[in-house]
């Protein structure tokens, strides 16, 4: 199976990092966010990405292309230019990176590798890290037999909460769960029959498609209440750097 990961936004809201990099290469204990959500696929044996360039998509391009380099050791004899590869420790990544445009909206984007896909397939954003279980989250999609199904999170409060009575707090939670409510964690698993949702440009996939699958029954949710996490700004990052450097980063369940 497959896995598309949308990585052409702006990243407007990160901008003191995303000036200079596309949202997805920004680093989270050395290593771009991208990274870790691949190797939270590849964990489970989904080693075929299609990444949908978009924003600065040819530094993207760049970090896969000499990616073997960042991670074996080698000899360079620049009189010939020749590199010889001592140990080779990379992944067993195949990776297809599609420029789906600057300015192009998700569904768009999605529609665009619509070539490349010939069975279900997973979809996720190149910007949210969770510790969701793949293989069950197949096999509820499996199960269902919808069309598509996405991964339902419920966000962490922002912001501690405390509860009182006449004038005193009898209760203090350090950033509670969100308004209670359900929400698109991305992690979507999808039958290829999806793309007939997806209208002329633009089209937003949060939009129209969802809410035509929906309308039809044909959008299941799988219910996940464990961590979720979003880097939208730099205090995301700073919070996910944290977790990584306490080696207590709960989206990390490879072996290293």
């Amino acid at each position: 199976m497959k896995v598309v990961i949308l990585a052409g936004g702006l990243g407007t809201r990160i901008a003191e990092e995303s000036v200079v990099k596309p949202k997805p290469l920004v680093e989270i204990g050395g290593k771009p966010i991208i990274w870790h959500i691949m190797k939270l696929y590849s964990k489970y044996g989904l080693n075929d990405f299609i990444i949908c360039c978009g924003y600065k998509g040819y530094l993207i391009k760049e970090y896969f292309t000499n990616y073997s380099l960042h991670t074996t050791d080698i000899t360079v004899d620049v009189t010939t230019n020749k590199i010889k590869v001592h140990k080779k420790t990379t992944e067993p990544w195949k990776i297809t990176l599609i420029d789906t445009g600057q300015d192009t909206q998700t569904g768009d984007r999605i529609k665009k590798i619509e070539n490349f896909i010939d069975e279900d397939f997973c979809l996720t954003y190149g910007d949210g890290l969770s510790s969701v279980n793949i293989k069950k989250l197949i096999n509820f999609h499996k199960k269902n037999k919808k069309l598509a199904t996405v991964t339902a999170v419920k966000p962490a409060g922002r912001f501690g909460a405390i509860e009182l009575q006449n004038n005193l707090v009898s209760k203090f939670l350090e950033k509670p769960s969100g308004d209670g409510g359900w929400i698109n964690g991305g992690f979507f698993v999808l039958n290829k029959k999806i793309f007939d949702y997806i209208s002329n440009p633009p089209c937003i996939w949060e939009r129209e498609p969802l809410e035509k699958l929906a309308k039809k029954k044909q959008l299941s949710a799988y219910k996940y209440d464990g961590f979720w996490y979003p880097m939208d700004t730099i205090r995301d990052r700073n919070y996910l750097e944290e977790l990584w450097n306490s080696k207590k980063a709960p989206w990390k369940s490879w072996d290293e």
